[in-house]
């Protein structure tokens, strides 16, 4: 898969997922520096969006978009993954007024970037994508974005998640 980063192509390296594979637990840091893993969301669907650096125009709105198109859904989680510190993404949370988004830092150990295939080689951020987990953690739904400083899909996941 071609992806490219404000018009020049990246590596993408790691194990890039596909529909009906079950998603793997990984573990990454929360705001608070503790560790946490998929598997501790146990409950219903989970939308992990994954973003370059929260502190980007297009990064900040796909994290508050995702996160405004599940608030009234009850059985629907957003998980934000990003290599940024978790200290950049407490900071961006307080600033957004958005301290119940749950935001995770893969840049400690890079094990999901790796396990889904995101790590940009060149910058070590990783690249922009969407997958969303049914309550069997089966990925029903995944976006590699193929130009990383573009918007995802947001109405395919809107019409999944309102099918769901």
């Amino acid at each position: 898969m071609k992806v490219t980063f404000a018009g020049n192509i990246v590596t993408l390296s790691g194990d890039q997922k596909k529909i009906g594979d079950i998603a793997p637990d990984f573990t990454a840091l929360d705001r608070e520096l503790q560790e946490r893993s998929l598997s501790q969301f146990k409950d219903g669907y989970i939308v992990i969006s994954v973003v370059p650096s929260v502190d980007t125009g297009v990064c900040d709105f796909q994290t508050k978009k995702f996160n405004q198109i599940v608030q009234d859904m009850e059985n629907v989680k957003v998980l934000t993954i990003s290599n940024d510190l978790p200290f950049a993404q407490k900071r961006w949370c307080a600033n957004a007024g958005m301290e119940d988004v749950i935001t995770l830092s893969d840049h400690r150990d890079l094990d999901f970037a790796h396990k889904y295939g995101v790590l940009i080689n060149e910058h070590r951020l990783l690249a922009r994508s969407v997958f969303v987990l049914d309550p069997n953690r089966e990925i029903i739904h995944l976006e590699y974005v193929s130009e990383v400083t573009d918007h995802p899909n947001y109405e395919k996941v809107i019409d999944l998640l309102s099918r769901g």
